[in-house]
């Protein structure tokens, strides 16, 4: 099937070929009658209303125009033989027509209607050796220059095709890391971070809230997956997290939230479970502080709780919790977020979109 740079290509020369034939041989008949001695003048007039004829033809479908083309030749071959004049206009309306019809016909129809004009030619007018080698030339040339243009063509329709590939290899490629990337964060959201509390708790970790922990774990990861399009309500999304957080947590939400993107949704609500989770299981206190505003036509979300605190600076970079399932998952969704912390306690701050 032809790529968009051939079909142009082809359809450019469909539209061109016959009006650059029927314009150049007016051009030329003109001058041709202007060449005929004056007692043969009227012969050459009516000569030239045929070639107008076939000048309209050539503005047409390409079959009617390529058989006035051929008698068109041939008319202006027997008028010249007959009215004298200079010799160069029917040589001159076969050399048009020749190489024009190379442009809008294949070989098995240019080489017969070629050697057809040329016996016309030189059945009429006489034979001329170096006449009958220009018109050989010129069609081959345009032939030639024809193949190349079409070659050129192909060749830019493969590299956008090659071009085209690689853009779509590359997003399939970036929505893969997306993905993975969604992944990983969701993992430390659930079965690592209940396996954290295992490993620094040891033997003193109360089997009884480490099962509470992997019931929920299993809940988010088990559940089904939200839409990619469409907007969803981020304020219901947010209550249901604070409504399931273990923890004693004062809510404040803003009256009206504009819907969000899902996938900005999604990132803010699991970064503040992320949040609520890392008060739980680190902060050393069982109260959290949840705050939903409107800002910019977007939402803020700011989670804060009077804990012991961490210094952020400190926090490995193997460590997923703040760089990746809260700063991270926001900012990937054109968001933004900052954690602080302190002895004091400890403040999240995300929100959609980014000022």
């Amino acid at each position: 099937m032809p790529g968009r740079g051939e079909s142009e290509f082809l359809a450019a020369i469909a539209r061109s070929a016959g009006p650059v034939r029927g314009t150049g041989i007016v051009l030329l008949s003109a001058f041709g009658v202007l060449s005929a001695p004056g007692d043969a003048l009227p012969a050459a007039l009516g000569v030239f209303a045929l070639v107008l004829v076939g000048a309209v033809a050539d503005f047409g479908p390409r079959g009617p125009a390529l058989v006035l083309a051929g008698v068109r030749v041939a008319a202006v071959c027997v008028a010249q033989a007959q009215l004298g004049g200079a010799a160069q206009w029917p040589l001159n309306v076969l050399t048009t027509t020749a190489i024009t019809i190379q442009w809008e016909w294949p070989p098995k129809v240019t080489a017969p209607v070629t050697a057809g004009l040329l016996a016309v030619h030189v059945a009429t007018v006489g034979w001329d050796g170096s006449a009958v080698l220009r018109v050989v030339v010129e069609c081959a040339l345009a032939r030639l220059a024809f193949r190349l243009l079409l070659g050129a063509t192909r060749r830019v329709d493969a590299l956008r095709a090659r071009r085209a590939a690689l853009e779509r290899a590359e997003a399939v490629a970036l929505e893969r890391h997306r993905r993975d990337r969604e992944y990983l964060a969701l993992l430390h959201d659930t079965a690592s971070a209940t396996f954290l509390v295992v490993a620094v708790n040891g033997r003193d970790a109360d089997p009884a809230e480490v099962a509470g922990y992997a019931r929920r774990d299993l809940e988010l990861l088990t559940a089904p997956g939200a839409a990619v399009g469409g907007d969803a309500d981020v304020g219901a999304a947010l209550r249901a997290v604070v409504e399931r957080s273990p923890l004693e947590v004062e809510a404040r939400w803003a009256e009206a939230l504009v819907p969000v993107p899902v996938p900005v949704a999604l990132a803010l609500v699991r970064a503040t479970r992320e949040a609520l989770l890392n008060v739980e299981r680190h902060a050393g206190s069982g109260r959290a502080r949840v705050v939903v505003a409107a800002r910019g036509g977007g939402v803020e979300v700011v989670v804060s709780d009077e804990g012991r605190g961490f210094d952020v600076a400190a926090v490995s970079e193997h460590r997923r919790g703040v760089r990746g399932s809260i700063v991270g998952r926001v900012t990937a969704v054109g968001g933004y977020a900052e954690v602080t912390s302190g002895p004091g306690g400890t403040t999240v701050r995300a929100g959609w979109p980014r000022p």
